[in-house]
């Protein structure tokens, strides 16, 4: 599983031109799942971003986690993440998962967030063209791997 978390002030998803789901302060989170992919990945991934210490203290260092804050989290089933270019200008996603491994996936992945904030986690609505909006707080954006863990 591949993740792109980015520290956001306001996030929303929207299709067919219809809010789908909206967060305030928290993480938008970017998720791309590989064939390879599996629960432990998903246990590993799941705590490491509900951990995640990138928000402010009082001392303006980072050092409290999404949970910390009080904050929320939504989630973005994002194939593109595993974009291969090495080979001419059209991208090859083959490493992608296909629907029938990847929406499990990621709805067990949305659930394990939930059950770790304790609170609903917004989504979006996996295989549809969708709009994200993002206020990127900092910037901050940071890449995971469960592939690069060790």
């Amino acid at each position: 599983m591949r993740a792109v978390i980015q520290r956001v002030s306001r996030a929303s998803v929207t299709t067919n031109n219809k809010i789908r789901s909206e967060i305030r302060t928290g993480l938008l989170v970017l998720i791309g799942i590989e064939e390879s992919d599996n629960d432990t990945d998903i246990e590993w991934l799941c705590n490491k971003i509900v951990q995640l210490r990138i928000f402010n203290d009082s001392n303006e260092v980072m050092n409290l986690s999404v949970q910390d804050i009080g904050g929320n989290i939504l989630a973005i089933s994002q194939f593109t993440l595993h974009a291969k270019t090495r080979k001419g200008n059209r991208p090859s996603y083959m490493r992608a998962a296909h629907p029938d491994i990847a929406i499990p996936l990621y709805n067990s992945f949305i659930n394990r967030l939930s059950e770790l904030m304790g609170k609903n986690v917004g989504c979006g609505e996996f295989g549809a063209m969708m709009q994200v909006e993002l206020v990127n707080d900092g910037p901050v954006t940071i890449i995971i791997d469960t592939k690069e863990k060790e």
